[in-house]
């Protein structure tokens, strides 16, 4: 096999297997979502079973992410961008991790403070926001492997999304500290919408270490 073959098949399989690890956490936000009808319902059975079924999905992110590492370990200098990919495939694995964290603080609070102070729509905006900047996210790393200058404009629409979390996160903090008196409530409740905000964040830091890849291709 000619070397321009062997760099080629080498980035398809790389590109294959971040591709796979976008896909799983995409799950686990999708599974997010669902966790949180089980608690809005107060469902513990249904929630405790989305729990499972997203520390499923960071578990596979993490096996991916290993995976990717030793590949681009046997491949060696012949992907020069094998940093970027790397850093890429910890950026992704690490939403698993937000995710996962958000899903576990839903255990501690009550559905009933979500709905006696509105706050269970305003907390649904924020996790269907982040579910689509990770779904965007699915979208660019696929686009990857077709056509990396399409990917680099799609990557704008993360940003896009992070600054329309970030606005309705500092809203939602402030209505948190006035209406919630009792300071167990107010610090979970402060946790879970820090944890998807920082979710976005890290679709947006993801976004950009895609960007990276995607010049390098």
């Amino acid at each position: 096999m000619f070397s321009g073959e062997a760099e080629i098949q080498a980035r398809r399989r790389t590109l294959a297997v971040l591709q796979d690890e976008i896909r799983t956490v995409l799950d686990a936000a999708r599974d997010l979502s669902q966790a949180y009808d089980f608690l809005l319902q107060n469902d513990q059975e249904g929630l405790q079973g989305s729990i499972e079924k997203i520390r499923k999905s960071e578990d596979d992110a993490e096996s991916l992410r290993r995976t990717l590492t030793r590949e681009l370990g046997e491949i060696g200098n012949m992907l020069m961008n094998r940093e970027d990919l790397l850093r890429t495939s910890y950026d992704i694995e690490e939403i698993g991790g937000f995710i996962s964290g958000t899903a576990f603080r839903f255990k501690q609070i009550s559905p009933k403070i979500l709905k006696k102070h509105d706050f269970d729509n305003n907390i649904r905006e924020l996790i269907n926001l982040s579910i689509e900047s990770v779904n965007q996210l699915n979208r660019i790393v696929h686009t990857l492997s077709i056509n990396p200058l399409q990917a680099l404009e799609m990557a704008s629409e993360v940003q896009k999304i992070e600054r329309t979390v970030d606005h309705k996160y500092r809203v939602l903090i402030v209505k948190i500290f006035k209406e919630i008196n009792s300071i167990k409530d107010l610090i979970v409740l402060k946790d879970i919408v820090e944890e998807i905000e920082d979710l976005s964040d890290r679709c947006l830091t993801a976004s950009d270490s895609i960007t990276i890849v995607a010049l390098g291709l």
